[in-house]
This record gives structure tokens, C-alpha cells and sequence, in this order.
């Protein structure tokens, strides 16, 4: 087995260099790939941040060059949870015109902890600018394939739109106790328009699968047979949908403009415009980190005041090393003095700079929030105190602003899975029965995504100024229900229903029950048997 593996591998080694057998030295040097290269350095490098990949810091000792890891705050990791946690988390739901269409998507969206995953994918996205979900059916069921921005490589797009693309999965296998590298190409592409047989135009959508192999991980390598692989052995090399409308995936890019490559659909990185921001809050981290570690307390003696040791288990012990105080006390270091040299004890310890550090990490701090987008206070205190979710609100923030700015992204790649699984929910040949399930009108399909903006706004503060527009006449009952109650269309309109039914019937007349009811009323005009009343008594005495 091992042997023709090998000998097939120098046919396809061999084939590559004479051109018959097709090889990439990068994914992007695929002539349908429209991005350039110099973007997925781009996403490498802001990878790094994401991941806090450690850098060596050097510096000189007595001559001696050293060098140690740099300690470092991982900021893009911490804004990147943070704008994700504001944006999508687990309250958030997704809902379309169609009741059984959104019974099949909530079903796939709870077998595939979709509101849970999607925050922890959303961070990924945010830090590294781009990402793609790619829904496909297995075992008659629709999961969810999710790619970050070093596998997704859009083709023939422009800036506001991808139609078609080519998403990449890698794995790592050892063959004869060498690693290969295997890399899966999934390419989406729509074809030119046609016409069946009853004169009907339709626009094919083909899925093309390509398997490469290297043994070096920074190649693609070669093109080898689907089947080379046991995970994609059941995987046809094309796939062509003739009924489908909508692309069958989903792509996410970052709001603004990628002004590093301004033909490119790819969004920017977290920190790709403020990397040397990030680059000053490891500095200055790093730096109050040493002058920490170095500025422990260390006090010099004269060496007749340490303890000397020749000898440890019959070896001898060298002169330089003799001298002890402590063996778990480095505090004490000896020096040449003369034994009555009581100025040889001083004390070495040095101010920590704590002010000076804290205020530098709080300018970049708040460098760093103005240059992503985030309220003053985020990281750090206010001049008022911590920023809360209340504030950010009522003041308008840049957080309330940068989180709109988001959404509309999240909101169109939700539109778009919704559409991708709807499309295949509705191809026959990807079920074992051959029947489609569902079969509604996928042009006149509503998706309302719910953010729940209820985490982010001030509750009590809008529940009054809704009631005061309510009362006012500016806002509609269904409205003022569907925003403080979490109500739908239909809840609301209910709820307004049986509002008009209590008031247009009368309420019963519960005191004609009561027996005291006519015994109360004659007290009250004094008509009760052997009674007077104030009124009676007083004349009675005018009379006297």
C-alpha cells in the first residue's frame, strides 16, 4: 500500500511539472480566484494579533545578548469578544412570513446551537475582517459549515457583493511518518444563462470540488482524486443545481472601506489600521511588567555577614558559589568590603513607575477605542466612572453608532443562510425520499432578524417614553406591545383585540349582590330607623 502510494505520488509530482496535473503553489494563484495575494498576508498578520502570537523581546546583559518573551495584553481579542457579545448573543432569534419554513428553521438552528456558535464565529469574523457559512445536507439533515477569512476566497466579485466563491478546508494526515497536508477547494459558481425543454431560462449553479496534497504546509500542492481521502470519498467532483435562485452560501465582511486593497470584497481586520496602537499598549504593558519583575527589593552586604559552605555531599563547592544567606532568599547580595564596613548594607530597591505606566496604558487605551469605534470608558474609566450599556445609549455613543454599523452586515449574511437553506430545502435530489420540504415562494420571503435590543437599550426609559408617545397618540397600542412586551405581528394583534372586547362590554354591577348596599345608602341620608343625623341634631337644639 505504501509503495504504490508512493510511486503514485512521483506520477502526480511528475505530471505537475510537465503541466498535466493541475498544481498550486498558493490557493490564489487559481486564475478564478480574484483576490490578491497580498490580502491573505493581510489576514495572516491580523491572525497573529487575534491569537497573541508571542514576539521576542531582546535586550543586553554584561555584554551578552538575551532575549525573552514579551508580556502583552491581547486587545484585538478582548474588542473583538466585545463588539460580538453586543451584537449577537443567545436572545437573539430569527423570523420569516412562512410557518413551516420557520418550523424547519428553528429545529436546524437548535440542532446546530446556531445563536450559540454564531456569537463565537461573529468574533472570529470581527477580528480577522471576513467569514462565510456554508449550509449542506447529510443524513437528511441541514448543518452548517463555518470558514474564517483565511478559507474564503470570493471570484470574479466586486466590492458590495459576493456571488461566487471558493471556500477552503485543511486537514493534516501522516502518511509513512511524514505530515501531508491536504487542502479541499469548493468552488460556487453560476454559469451562463439557459432554457429547458418547455422554453423556461434558469441559471446553472455548479459546486466543483478540488482535492490538493503537499508535504510542505505552506503549499497547496497537487491536485489528487476526491477518493484519496476517506472523508471525501462519497463527495461528487461537481454538483449542478438548475432551479436555485440564490447563492448557497453566506458571506460576512466588516463595515467600511478595506483601504488597503480598495478592488478587494474582503473586510478589514479589527486591527488592521491600528496595529501600531496595539504594538504601544505591549510596550508599555511589557515594560511595567519588567520594571516589576526587575524592581524586586535587593539589599548588598558585606560577604562576612553570609554563611560559606565548601562542601555539599564530599564535593567541593567553588568559592564564587560558597556564600549563602538563604537558599530560598535572593534579596541579599554580597559584596567585597572590610568586615567592619557597616556602608556596604544599602538598600537597591527602585521606585515602580506605576503612575507614569498607568496613564500612558490609558492614552493608548483610548487611543485604541476612538480607532475601532468604542466609547471612551470601554477599557477604561471615564472621567465619570465605567461606561454602562444605559449611558452609551442616552448619550448616542460611538459604540451605539460602530454596533449599527455591524448589524446591517450580520443582518444581510443572515438573509443570506436564510436564503441558502431555504434553496435547499426545496431540491428533492439532496433528500433520501426525492421530495422537497418545503415548497413555498422564496421571492416573497420576509426575514426579520431580533437583535434583542433590549440587552443594549435602558428598559424603564424607553417603557416611559413609549407610554408618553402612547398616550400622546404617536404610536400605535400594537407598537407599544411589540416593543415592551416582546410580542410578534400576531401576539399584538391580539392582544388589541381582546383590549376592544373588555372595553366594549360593560362591567357587572357587582353591588346590586351586595345586602348592605341599601342599608349603607340610608345612613349615608340619615333614613335609618331610630337614626339621626348631624344635621337633625343641631336644629334640634336651635329648637330648644
Amino acid at each position: 500500500m505504501g509503495l504504490w502510494a508512493n510511486i503514485k505520488g512521483l506520477f502526480r509530482k511528475g505530471g505537475a511539472k510537465l503541466g498535466m496535473i493541475k498544481s498550486l503553489g498558493a490557493i490564489t494563484d487559481d486564475p478564478r480566484i480574484a483576490v490578491p495575494a497580498e490580502e491573505y498576508t493581510r489576514i495572516r498578520k491580523a491572525k497573529d494579533y487575534y491569537s497573541d502570537k508571542p514576539q521576542d523581546v531582546h535586550y543586553w546583559v554584561l555584554g551578552h545578548e538575551k532575549k525573552r518573551k514579551m508580556n502583552t495584553i491581547n486587545m484585538t481579542q478582548k474588542a473583538s469578544k466585545r463588539l460580538a457579545s453586543i451584537i449577537f448573543n443567545e436572545q437573539c432569534s430569527i423570523k420569516v412570513n412562512d410557518n413551516e419554513l420557520q418550523e424547519q428553521l428553528d429545529k436546524i438552528f437548535r440542532e446546530s446551537r446556531f445563536y450559540t456558535t454564531f456569537e463565537t464565529n461573529l468574533q472570529r469574523a470581527i477580528a480577522l475582517g471576513s467569514s462565510a457559512i456554508r449550509p449542506y445536507v447529510e443524513d437528511d439533515q441541514v448543518k452548517l459549515n463555518w470558514s474564517d477569512a483565511l478559507g474564503v476566497y470570493p471570484l470574479n466579485a466586486n466590492t458590495t457583493e459576493v456571488k461566487e466563491i471558493a471556500l477552503a478546508r485543511k486537514i493534516m494526515k501522516t502518511v509513512n511518518d511524514e505530515p501531508h497536508y491536504y487542502t479541499l477547494l469548493e468552488f460556487h459558481q453560476w454559469g451562463k444563462k439557459q432554457a429547458d425543454e418547455n422554453g423556461n431560462e434558469y441559471t446553472p449553479y455548479t459546486i466543483t470540488n478540488e482535492l490538493y496534497e503537499s508535504t510542505d504546509e505552506g503549499t497547496t500542492g497537487t491536485q489528487i482524486p476526491l477518493n484519496s481521502l476517506e472523508e471525501y470519498a462519497d463527495l461528487p467532483q461537481t454538483a449542478t443545481f438548475t432551479h436555485i435562485t440564490k447563492p448557497l452560501f453566506a458571506f460576512y465582511r466588516n463595515p467600511g472601506d478595506n483601504n488597503k486593497s480598495f478592488t478587494s470584497p474582503l473586510g478589514l481586520g479589527l486591527c488592521d489600521n491600528c496595529r501600531n496602537i496595539l504594538d504601544d499598549i505591549n510596550v508599555t504593558q511589557d515594560g511595567f511588567y519588567w520594571d516589576v519583575k526587575t524592581g524586586r527589593r535587593r539589599v548588598t552586604v558585606p560577604e562576612s555577614w553570609l554563611k560559606r559552605q565548601t562542601q555539599i555531599n564530599g564535593h567541593p563547592v567553588p568559592a564564587d558559589q560558597q556564600m549563602y544567606w538563604d537558599t530560598d532568599d535572593d534579596v541579599f547580595v554580597p559584596i567585597n568590603s572590610r568586615l567592619d564596613d557597616s556602608s556596604s548594607f544599602k538598600d537597591l530597591a527602585i521606585n515602580i513607575r506605576t503612575d507614569q505606566y498607568q496613564a500612558a496604558m490609558s492614552y493608548f487605551l483610548h487611543e485604541f477605542e476612538n480607532e475601532i469605534g468604542l466609547s471612551e470608558g470601554t477599557f477604561t474609566a471615564t472621567p465619570t466612572g465605567i461606561q454602562t450599556a444605559t449611558g452609551v445609549v442616552s448619550s448616542n455613543s460611538m459604540t451605539y453608532q460602530t454596533r449599527s454599523s455591524y448589524l446591517t452586515q450580520v443582518e444581510d449574511t443572515i438573509d443570506q443562510l436564510v436564503y441558502a437553506i431555504a434553496e435547499l430545502l426545496q431540491t428533492p435530489e439532496l433528500w433520501s425520499d426525492q421530495k422537497p420540504k418545503w415548497t413555498g415562494d422564496i421571492d416573497n420571503l420576509v426575514i426579520t432578524p431580533d437583535f434583542n435590543d433590549g440587552i443594549f437599550v435602558d428598559q424603564d426609559a424607553q417603557f416611559k417614553n413609549d407610554l408618553s408617545a402612547l398616550n400622546a397618540g404617536a404610536m400605535p397600542i400594537t407598537e407599544f406591545t411589540k416593543r415592551n412586551y416582546n410580542l410578534n405581528d400576531d401576539e399584538a394583534t391580539k392582544w388589541l383585540e381582546q383590549l376592544q372586547k373588555e372595553k366594549a362590554t360593560p362591567a357587572p354591577d357587582f353591588e346590586q349582590f351586595n345586602p348592605l348596599t341599601d342599608t349603607q345608602k340610608q345612613k349615608d341620608k340619615g333614613e335609618v330607623d331610630g337614626s339621626t343625623t348631624k344635621q337633625d341634631d343641631e336644629e334640634s337644639k336651635q329648637d330648644s
